[in-house]
């Protein structure tokens, strides 16, 4: 079986991946989509010049690093093409598009009754002053960005009109803000692969503690969530029909939870790093099922 790993050449779970799928028999090759083009009306996707031909299938680890909303719209395209080509593609580009737009993620969520914090979007910076004048304090979070990367806290006593031309001139997009949930230090990551509960994981903020991400000094603990959390988390994944993704939850000061995000990729690290769980080969072997049940490609 010849299954392409659609991520980063080099990146830890990009690698992962592809080891997982090594180890069960399978002919697995990194693909990354900023290496890839169309050229249309061919029906092929090509990699570095040569055709994607004779796959089995392709599983989405990563998009790429960006924050440019444009780029990831055009490696999803990549993505339907090539499964417009016949090759099966886990999860299904529709599916990641939904969830990769922290904007359209939030409505989904929104749309489906699902909690969420309360949140503006706007490309008028009147309207966005008058959001966290609003909400007494918010987080600006760039669209297409990930664990943290480019978030900013903001409060009524700073110099707001500032901070949004700012994130204009960077090209971050419109402003999105969501409430400031006052949270305990801590949020709560839940895998789900497949619609089922997989395991669960503290986020413990470091330095700063209204930010619990890796990259901003957190570490990953062991979590035993109630049934109420794992049933929220598993509602939200199996709205997005994802093959593999994490649920980010955030409890208040009173214990209610509410949803920060749905991964569209899911991560291995925190289930790794703070249960001992490895997804890697768990995921190897959902995809190696459904693509030798699927029609072969041509």
């Amino acid at each position: 079986m010849k299954i392409a790993v659609v991520g980063q050449p080099g990146s830890w779970s990009t690698d992962r991946l592809a080891a997982a799928l090594t180890a069960r028999g399978t002919d697995a090759h990194v693909v990354s989509l900023a290496a890839c083009s169309v050229r249309l009306p061919d029906r092929h996707v090509f990699h570095r010049g040569r055709p994607l031909a004779g796959l089995d299938g392709a599983v989405v680890k990563k998009l790429g690093d960006t924050a440019d909303g444009w780029t990831v719209q055009e490696r999803v395209n990549i993505l339907r093409h090539l499964a417009a080509s016949g090759v099966p593609v886990l999860s299904p580009p529709d599916r990641l598009e939904a969830a990769v737009n922290r904007y359209r993620m939030t409505c989904e969520l929104a749309r489906a009754g699902l909690p969420v914090p309360e949140t503006t979007v706007t490309e008028d910076v009147d309207e966005a002053v008058a959001a966290v004048e609003r909400l007494g304090a918010a987080v600006l979070k760039p669209l297409f960005t990930s664990k943290g990367r480019g978030m900013q806290r903001l409060d009524p006593a700073m110099d707001l009109r500032a901070a949004f031309e700012r994130h204009r001139r960077a090209g971050l997009g419109p402003f999105y803000l969501q409430r400031l949930v006052k949270h305990p230090g801590r949020d709560l990551g839940v895998a789900v692969l497949d619609g089922a509960y997989v395991g669960a994981y503290w986020r413990v903020a470091g330095a700063h503690p209204w930010m619990t991400t890796i990259l901003s000094g957190g570490r990953y603990e062991r979590a035993e969530p109630g049934d109420g959390a794992i049933t929220l988390a598993c509602r939200a994944a199996r709205h997005f029909g994802l093959t593999f993704t994490g649920v980010d939850l955030i409890e208040d000061a009173d214990g209610r939870l509410t949803i920060l995000e749905v991964s569209a990729f899911g991560g291995f690290r925190g289930l790794l790093d703070g249960c001992g769980i490895d997804a890697a080969p768990m995921l190897a072997d959902l995809v190696i099922r459904r693509f030798a049940s699927a029609p072969r490609a041509r």
